[in-house]
């Protein structure tokens, strides 16, 4: 029983980009390059693959890394991580998202420090540096408390609204703003992480379609701390196109 693996929940489908974790970039399927930059990044960690196709599982098990099969009737990535975890047994599990080609070795050991210090559960945020991110839905927001690091609110609207200029911002107000760019990477302790699993979705969780929501409108505490580390999550093709430019 490791004391903290880090589990990928990984689905075929995607709405925005279909079978996006199959996309071909240089000839390798995206879910190859995360799992290839995890293993690189992270190898202290025990590593699992949590998916939902067997189309998934043949990108990942003849390149040695460990897959578990999970049922095709999840709706969410940690109802999904939380099946997994009943067969991997870890106390803290770190959840890296299959489609985030740019997860580091510090992100990860960051979440597991703030487990290990108590955190029921936490994530992690970056700031925004462009107004146009700012103002796009598929960029989630966040706002902490700041003087203990805590998530008050995700959301994909822009947040807070900046009434004094009627909504309008540019980049130097997105960059001193107090809302943060939510990345895809959050800890868990393993009995919260049962125990969202059973909790039905949330109102807000469904208006937003954002899982972690249910957790905050449950009573639950979210810790997040800030990264500097860039990152490209690939929520559409035009991002695939963003991360193989990356690449040189």
């Amino acid at each position: 029983m490791p004391a903290t693996a880090i589990i990928v929940p990984c689905r075929l489908e995607s709405t925005r980009f279909p079978r996006k974790l199959l996309h071909p970039i240089r000839g390798k399927p995206l879910l190859r390059w995360v799992a290839e930059r995890i293993a690189r990044e992270a190898p202290e960690f025990p590593l699992w693959f949590a998916v939902d196709d067997p189309l998934l599982r043949d990108v990942l098990a003849p390149a040695g890394f460990q897959v578990i099969m999970t049922s095709t009737a999840h709706q969410t990535g940690t109802d999904r991580l939380a099946e997994a975890n009943r067969s991997v047994k870890a106390d803290y599990v770190v959840n890296v998202q299959a489609d985030e080609p740019l997860v580091t070795g510090a992100q990860i050991r960051t979440l597991a420090g703030l487990l290990a210090g108590g955190a029921p559960m936490a994530t992690l945020a970056t700031p925004f540096l462009r107004a146009a991110d700012f103002a796009n839905p598929n960029q989630v927001k966040v706002v902490l408390a700041p003087a203990v690091r805590r998530a008050l609110f995700f959301s994909r609207s822009p947040l807070p609204f900046a009434r004094d200029r009627g909504g309008v911002v540019d980049d130097a107000w997105v960059q001193a703003s107090p809302c943060l760019k939510h990345l895809g990477l959050y800890g868990y302790h393993a009995d919260l992480l049962q125990r969202i699993a059973t909790l039905p979705p949330g109102r807000l969780e469904q208006i937003e379609k954002l899982e972690q929501l249910r957790v905050l409108e449950n009573g639950y505490a979210i810790a997040c701390d800030v990264t500097a580390d860039p990152t490209i999550g690939v929520d559409t093709p035009e991002d695939a196109v963003k991360f193989e430019q990356w690449l040189g």
